[in-house]
């Protein structure tokens, strides 16, 4: 644990505040790095969930931005996930690593557990969840209809990474792979959603993870999910239900650890310039009628 953040805030300049990797995450995580700036990023898509907080942690830049904000006041469906993603884009960030707390859906996965996914299944209702839905720009730029390839919706360089870091942490179980099911929230689950859900052999359930991922891809950032399984969902057990309580008291308990294997994973990504993954190179070719960030 780092002391209290030391803070500046300004608008951003785009040519001198910079950052290679970017971290999308809860409450706590902004204030991870001792010495942090903090700039308002301007966005088409209207302003992300908060400031972009810029920092430094071996040699490696990095931007943080709150993915329900500063005071946790966005629900999950109010996300600008949009905005999110091309603010951080806008700064330099080309691999994103996405901390979230979620509910384990087999006994296995127990409160703990951290998983890192490599499939998803989007089961959100209102969530615009693509650049390319044909709407112009504030500058007049209409994006074309464009189909990002997504079978496998994470980076695979992240996930190796950071399931080897976490394993060189001594953090038991580390889950290398599953799937994590994208409900709508901000309720959660019936216990027959529940069943349903692990019925299909699905792994954790969550609320944040879609779009964020898909976005990503589409600005070809690199997109790796830490999910820290915080409950038993519904459907796995006996007793009451999930309860938000229960979820920030496991999650805070486990946010120490949780932020020394995000900085170990920071320090081991790969130079942006050395990516070659499918992340970095899915619109090779393709006209996309607008100019991301």
């Amino acid at each position: 644990m780092r002391g209290p953040a030391a803070r500046v805030c300004f608008m951003v300049d785009l040519g001198t505040q910079r950052a290679d990797i970017g971290v999308i995450g809860g409450s706590g995580f902004y204030s991870f790095l001792e010495d942090v700036t903090e700039v308002t990023v301007k966005t088409p898509y209207g302003p992300p969930s908060d400031s972009l907080f810029l920092g430094e942690l071996a040699g490696r830049k990095v931007a943080f931005v709150p993915r329900h904000g500063r005071r946790h006041h966005l629900p999950p469906h109010r996300i600008n996930y949009r905005a999110n993603l091309w603010a951080l884009r806008s700064v330099g960030v080309r691999q994103v690593l996405g901390p979230c707390a979620v509910g384990g859906l087999h006994p296995q996965f127990g409160p703990g557990t951290l998983v890192v996914p490599d499939q998803l299944v989007d089961r959100t209702k209102a969530r615009t969840q693509t650049f390319f839905d044909g709407e112009p720009l504030p500058d007049g730029t209409v994006p074309n209809v464009v189909h990002p390839t997504f079978a496998d919706p994470y980076c695979p360089t992240g996930r190796a990474v950071t399931v080897a870091v976490a394993r060189g942490h001594g953090w038991g179980p580390v889950v290398d792979g599953g799937t994590m099911v994208v409900v709508e929230g901000p309720r959660f689950s019936t216990r027959a959603e529940s069943r349903w859900h692990a019925a299909q052999g699905w792994s954790v359930v969550g609320m944040t993870g879609h779009p964020e991922a898909v976005l990503a891809r589409e600005l070809e950032l690199c997109y790796t999910s830490m999910a820290l399984v915080t409950d038993l969902d519904a459907g796995a057990e006996t007793g009451e239900g999930v309860s938000h309580e229960e979820v920030m008291r496991v999650f805070g308990e486990n946010v120490g650890r949780l932020r020394e294997v995000l900085f170990a994973a920071v320090c081991a990504l790969p130079e942006n310039d050395e990516r070659s993954c499918l992340c970095a190179r899915v619109h090779d070719g393709v006209n996309l009628g607008i100019e991301l960030p």
